[in-house]
């Protein structure tokens, strides 16, 4: 592991491009587990409101929307797995190294346990209210739900 860590430290060093697109993508991620994060506590808002209104409109509403949010959410997802390779290969030399240098590897070690917290609620979140949709869908009319398919 030494030698990769020294060899990939070495890239960086050679490669100010290299670095740049690491600390990018570094970034990216982060803000793909955030974007997850958000997306699902906005639809889990929007689903709250429509439970009182509980008629066709409002629950028409709530599964454009959700058609939407399904995008963005499958981005961040695959943002996270596909983003996350060159995270993992340049981990130990280009944030390890840095953080460890400065005495932060605490501060680190909590980032990334509420990042991994983050990615699971998000997932988990998704799941719930995938089945809610299903029902939700299952209580159209067919001329409403007609109206969702056309979208």
């Amino acid at each position: 592991m030494t030698a990769l860590n020294q060899y990939l430290t070495g890239l960086l060093l050679q490669s100010p491009w290299l670095g740049v697109a690491v600390m990018m993508n570094n970034y990216f991620h982060d803000v793909a587990t955030a974007l997850m994060l958000a997306s699902g506590f906005t639809l889990y808002t929007v689903y709250r409101m429509q439970i009182p209104l509980n008629d066709q409109i409002a629950t028409l509403y709530f599964l454009r929307i959700f058609k939407k949010m399904v995008t963005l959410f499958r981005f961040a997802f695959w943002w996270i797995i596909i983003g996350g390779v060159p995270r993992t290969v340049f981990y130990v030399a280009f944030e390890w190294n840095h953080f460890a240098d400065k005495q932060q590897v605490p501060a680190l070690m909590v980032k990334h346990v509420l990042m991994a917290a983050a990615v699971v609620w998000g997932v988990v979140a998704w799941r719930r209210l995938k089945q809610k949709v299903t029902v939700l869908r299952e209580s159209l009319t067919q001329e409403t739900r007609a109206l969702l398919d056309a979208d």
